[in-house]
């Protein structure tokens, strides 16, 4: 028969308290508690003093062609974008909501990296002399440089991809 040498036991335990005292529901209080949607991860529209707003879309990728989807406070039943040609961004739709809103729906093209900044112009058709300005406003990444995780209303539709001659498998005729 052997005999275990320097055997130990092991007694107690770690027990909770069903009961809430005033030391866990001091600690319970002090917790950090978050809301549904953390402003971080939607796409933030800031009214400016002039009347104009300032829309922050987050990170975007080179070369990639984004929806970007945003509400505006109430501006009038009778809203349109301004015919003013941009490149890198357009509006592709306006939806007035229940609440009076504006639902603003656009297209942006992430040329170069960079932190950026276009503007749509939404005009009222009922009044000439209202025009509002929004700033779009993009950190752009370069296309080599990772995947950016986007914002609630942002989505990736497209790659626009560079035509590089030297990564081309085509040789030629000698």
């Amino acid at each position: 028969m052997a005999t275990a040498k320097n055997s130990t036991v092991k007694t107690g335990g770690v027990r909770f308290s069903e009961e809430p005292n005033a030391t866990t529901a001091a600690a319970a209080a002090s917790h950090v508690h978050f809301e549904e949607k953390l402003h971080d991860s939607v796409v933030m529209v800031t009214p400016e003093a002039n009347g104009n707003f300032l829309v922050k879309v987050g990170f975007l990728k080179a070369q990639h062609r984004y929806e970007i989807v945003f509400t505006l406070p109430a501006l009038g039943k009778a809203v349109c974008p301004a015919p003013v040609p941009s490149p890198h961004l357009r509006t592709t739709d306006l939806t007035l909501l229940p609440d009076g809103g504006l639902r603003v729906t656009c297209e942006y093209m992430a040329q170069q990296e960079g932190v950026l900044c276009e503007e749509l112009l939404l005009l009222s058709e009922a009044n000439d002399h209202v025009c509002v300005t929004v700033k779009v406003h993009a950190r752009v990444m370069d296309r080599h440089h990772g995947t950016p995780m986007l914002l609630e209303g942002v989505r990736c539709i497209g790659v626009e991809l560079e035509y590089d001659s030297e990564q081309s498998d085509w040789q030629g005729f000698d």
